[in-house]
Formats: structure tokens, C-alpha cells, sequence
């Protein structure tokens, strides 16, 4: 099993009663409470395996502005501000670093869109700059790539997902948040339609509002309650190179290949947009959802197969008595297998491109699920039929770099706040209300 994620030490005891729950160890969830917690807020943070155990410390750990959906970048814009703040609040190193994104291309198209886009978010007050050729080989040098311009966000950044969850929830127990692993929230406890509290694999924790980041299993908890929320999960795979020279300080991705500089010295790598969906019961109950996706150039780069998402795990069908063994016990943390072809695949593009990196090797490879929305956008909403539940979830692979801003926004949701950001794009409605859902765009 790949577990990746520096040590968190629990509370003592389950509380009885708190102002908020939130349910699920990512970095959603402990970026809300710690929040929460800052602001004097009484909250319990319950994870149904290890904190950080699941996407959070499999994802590629850019921190991004560049290329966001513009709904996404006030979000973005506000994270990078929590991330720089993180390591000096919390006293400790969550491997933030600002050393710059670099997206170089060999399409014209993919240079227009760019240069359009930065106009878009030049009107928000994020500058990024275009590069010729020379300019790009230049932000990577070593490269056989014939690439024909690319864009530079150099207030761009990384993190390191073995330690920012790690790091924020441990920062959050001491502002008094109560941290709970291996404790399953198996479902709701409802007074009058409204929360009354949460039945845990301990026991129930009484609570006027709960916050659901529950990451890939986030729709199966809402099914049981009665709430859609459409979402499909897609197998991504990476892996981590051995030490090897540096091509760039940050983060870079080509036609072929995106790679990180780690703290280490070796890179994190992945084939861009490629992924694996196995066809379940969620993925069919909300097939037409996604049909706009399907077929847009996004599916082109997935692999859609039978497997054993369709009996067990967070896309299954199937109810739970709340004093019964649920689904989240029995699968701790979720861990699919890598794509070794594809991680292999992975390395020969970067070797193929950086002459100079020929002798380097894979030190190990993952998989993780990425929780997506049909239009690849996020939902961090109230609930409106259950009042006091709010979700936040279906991030479809950007949840690491605003996962503090989407953390705070919740926060805000949960105790009717100033909201940090405009909340209503992220509303859960959009799938129900007969909004137009946008076909995504490949950045």
C-alpha cells in the first residue's frame, strides 16, 4: 500500500457534542478546520483512515494560479496567500515553495488560448507572461523539445503532499480542533430534516452542521442521504524519479510529460490528462451528466474499463444501517493500483525530452482517485434539503492547490460568514436547476 504522509497524532477522546464536524483528512478538510479552530469555533475533524492518506498525498503538488477556470482563480489567488502563511502559523514546513510554473507547447491553438486567457485574468489582477521559443527552452534548459512558445506564472508555487495535511491538521489540533483517525462517519443523525449530529463507527457526536469533504466517497455518503451529487472518479498514476540533475526549480509541464523539482532532489512525473474510469453504478447514474465530457477531448485521454469499482468502494451501489459496519470501514484508505506502463511511459518522455536525465530511474509509482464534476468545476455548497450539511467536493485534480481557499470558503458556509470568495459558483444547484453545464477545457 502507498502511504506517504508524515505522522498525526489524535486527540485523546471523542468529543460528545461540537459547533461543526467535518468529515474527511484531505486537504479540504483540515485547511476548514484549522480554520474553524483559529476562529475559536468548537470542531471535530474525522477521518475514516489517515489524514492525507488518499489524494491529498498522491496529487502532483503544484500550487496553481495559471490556466484555472476563471471561476476557479479568485479561489486559486486567495490559496497561494494561505499556503505562503501556513508554515510561519503553524511552525512547521508544509514544503510551499514560490518558484514558478512553466507550461511550454508545440500548438498554436494551445499558445492562443493561453495568451486569451491572460487577458481574462489580467481584469483579476493575476499576470502571467508569454514566451517566445527561445524563452521557453530558456525557463528549462537542456531540452530537445520543439516547442514554439509556451506562458510563465513565476508567483506560481508547490507543496509537498506528504507534508501540508500532516503538517495543517496537527496546526489545527493545536488551536483546539479535536482530530479523530480511524474514525468513519457512517451517516448523519437528522432532527426535523435538519443536522442533529453524526453517527460514527464510535459512536454519535452531536453537531448543528457538518461539512462533507469526504474527496472520492463524497457522493456515495450524499447518495445515502438522499442527495445527488454527480461526480465520477478518475485513476491517475505518478511516481517519483530517483535524484537526478535539476531542468527547473518548480514545476513544468510540456506536450508529454509534467514534472516537479521535489525538496529532495529527484522529480514527481505523470503523463498529462491521462486517467482510467471503471464503469460502476455512480458512473452510470450520472452518465448523462457527463455526456458533455465524454465526448469532448478530456475522454479521449481515458481508459474506461470493468472493474471492481462496480461492487465495492465509493462508487457502489448499496445502504447501510448506521449501527452496522459501513463502507468506509471497510475500505480504510483507497489505494488502486498504479498504471506501470503508463509511469514507465512517463519516464521515457522525460528522458526522450532531458538528455541529461538518461540515467535516472523510477523510485516508486501511485495511484490515487481524483473526485470530478462534469464540468470541472468544484461544489462547496450548502445543502438546501438538509440544512446544517454542506459539502465540498468534486475538486477533479485541482483540489491540492485551492484546497485552502475551498478549506476557508467552507469555513465561511459553515458559520455564515463573509464568504472569502463569491460562493455561487460552486453551488451544488448548477447540476439540478437546469443550468447549461459547460464542456470542459484541456489547459
Amino acid at each position: 500500500m502507498f502511504i506517504n504522509v508524515d505522522a498525526v497524532h489524535d486527540s485523546p477522546a471523542l468529543p460528545e457534542q461540537v459547533d461543526v464536524v467535518v468529515i474527511g483528512g484531505g486537504i479540504v478538510g483540515t485547511t476548514a478546520a484549522y480554520e474553524l479552530a483559529r476562529q475559536g469555533v468548537s470542531v471535530a475533524l474525522l477521518e475514516k483512515g489517515l489524514i492525507g492518506g488518499e489524494q491529498s498525498s498522491r496529487n502532483w503538488g503544484w500550487v496553481r494560479q495559471q490556466n484555472r477556470d476563471m471561476f476557479e482563480l479568485p479561489l486559486a489567488m486567495y490559496s497561494l496567500e494561505r499556503w505562503e502563511a501556513f508554515s510561519t502559523e503553524i511552525g512547521r514546513d508544509v514544503g510551499f515553495r514560490r518558484n514558478g510554473i512553466v507550461y511550454t507547447t508545440d500548438s498554436p491553438e494551445s499558445l492562443a488560448k493561453w495568451e486569451a486567457w491572460g487577458q481574462q485574468a489580467r481584469e483579476q489582477g493575476f499576470i502571467s507572461h508569454m514566451l517566445s521559443a527561445d524563452e521557453a527552452r530558456g525557463r528549462a534548459p537542456g531540452t530537445t523539445s520543439s516547442c514554439i512558445g509556451g506562458v510563465w506564472s513565476p508567483n506560481d508555487a508547490q507543496a509537498e503532499p506528504s507534508m501540508a495535511c500532516s503538517a495543517i491538521a496537527t496546526g489545527a489540533r493545536e488551536q483546539g480542533a479535536y482530530i479523530h483517525q480511524n474514525c468513519a462517519v457512517r451517516g448523519l443523525d437528522l432532527h426535523e430534516g435538519r443536522v442533529s449530529g453524526v453517527w460514527t463507527e464510535h459512536g454519535l457526536i452531536k453537531t448543528s452542521t457538518v461539512i462533507c469533504a469526504g474527496g472520492a466517497w463524497s457522493s456515495r455518503f450524499c447518495r445515502r442521504h438522499g442527495v445527488e451529487l454527480p461526480s465520477a472518479n478518475i485513476m491517475g498514476t505518478a511516481l517519483q524519479t530517483t535524484a537526478a540533475p535539476e531542468v527547473t526549480p518548480g514545476c513544468l509541464i510540456t506536450p508529454k510529460v509534467a514534472l516537479r523539482r521535489r525538496l529532495d532532489g529527484s522529480y514527481t512525473l505523470a503523463l498529462p490528462g491521462l486517467g482510467r474510469v471503471e464503469i460502476s453504478p455512480q458512473g452510470l447514474r450520472y452518465a448523462r451528466k457527463f455526456y458533455a465530457a465524454y465526448r469532448s477531448k478530456l475522454a479521449k485521454k481515458l481508459q474506461i474499463r470493468i472493474g471492481a469499482s462496480f461492487f465495492n468502494g465509493p462508487e457502489a451501489a448499496g445502504s447501510w444501517q448506521f449501527d452496522q459496519v459501513s463502507p468506509f470501514e471497510r475500505q480504510r484508505v483507497l489505494d488502486p493500483t498504479p498504471d506501470l506502463p503508463q509511469a514507465r511511459a512517463a519516464l521515457a518522455a522525460l528522458q526522450a525530452e532531458y538528455p541529461a536525465l538518461q540515467g535516472v530511474h523510477i523510485a516508486r509509482a501511485w495511484a490515487g482517485m481524483i473526485d470530478t464534476t462534469p464540468d470541472m468545476i468544484p461544489i462547496i455548497s450548502p445543502v438546501d434539503a438538509i440544512p446544517g450539511f454542506i459539502v465540498a467536493a468534486g475538486f477533479s485534480g485541482h483540489g491540492f492547490g485551492i484546497g485552502p481557499g475551498a478549506g476557508r470558503l467552507a469555513a465561511d458556509l459553515a458559520t455564515n460568514s463573509s464568504p472569502v470568495v463569491n460562493p455561487l459558483p460552486y453551488h451544488i444547484k448548477r447540476f439540478s436547476d437546469g443550468s447549461r453545464i459547460r464542456q470542459p477545457e484541456m489547459m
